[in-house]
């Protein structure tokens, strides 16, 4: 349990990493990324795994970049559903979705060492 707690707060600290980072990436408040965290996890339990799984064809012709194009899809459609949480275009949605995945993974780095 309070592992789970953790990824969730560090996955909001994340969020906000990026708000700070990527132009066109914007959040109200760590209320807000908070509940974008949520949803962003819930988004890629659901949609994310459904999307990943049909397009694993291209995913593998693209050395596995075309993921970061399926987060950013899911990152835009996060940013329309909680309210505080707005990123304007895809462009930035992309660039969030790479720096995401840095800041995951020096997280990742930290808390295994």
């Amino acid at each position: 349990m309070i592992h789970l707690l953790l990824v969730w707060l560090l996955s909001s600290i994340a969020l906000l990493i990026c708000a700070y980072v990527v132009p066109g990436f914007e959040l109200a408040g760590f209320g807000s990324a908070l509940i974008a965290s949520l949803v962003v996890g819930f988004l890629n339990a659901t949609l994310g795994f459904l999307l990943k799984v049909v397009t694993f064809p291209i995913s593998i012709l693209t050395l596995g970049l075309f993921f970061l194009v399926i987060n950013a899809i899911i990152l835009l459609l996060a940013s329309a559903l909680v309210p505080g949480f707005h990123i304007r275009g895809f462009f930035a949605a992309f660039l969030g979705a790479i720096v995401l995945m840095l800041v995951r993974l020096a997280f990742r780095l930290i808390m295994h060492a």
